[in-house]
């Protein structure tokens, strides 16, 4: 089959939230001031790299999924579908 979505939405979330994330962590806590003090970066940061994990593994478990049906063949993705 094709390249799946996923894995390149994982990859660019992650890198995103990473950056994100570093950003928020590296910068001036008085930029936060107008936000309650709250490290609105770090947190949204950290929601990108979770979402891009899942996504990342998504796709690697998909990617496995379908390397194994090619690997055992047509013959038994059949079974099952009451074609005798």
């Amino acid at each position: 089959m094709g390249v799946g979505i996923r894995v390149p939405i994982g990859l660019m979330f992650t890198v995103f939230g990473a950056m994100l994330t570093v950003y928020g962590y590296m910068s001036n806590p008085a930029i936060y001031a107008r936000s309650l003090g709250i490290d609105i970066n770090s947190l949204w940061g950290i929601v990108l790299l979770i979402f891009g994990a899942i996504m990342l593994a998504w796709g690697a478990r998909s990617h496995r999924r379908t390397a194994s049906r090619e690997q055992t063949g047509p013959a038994s993705a059949d079974r099952g579908q009451g074609n005798h």
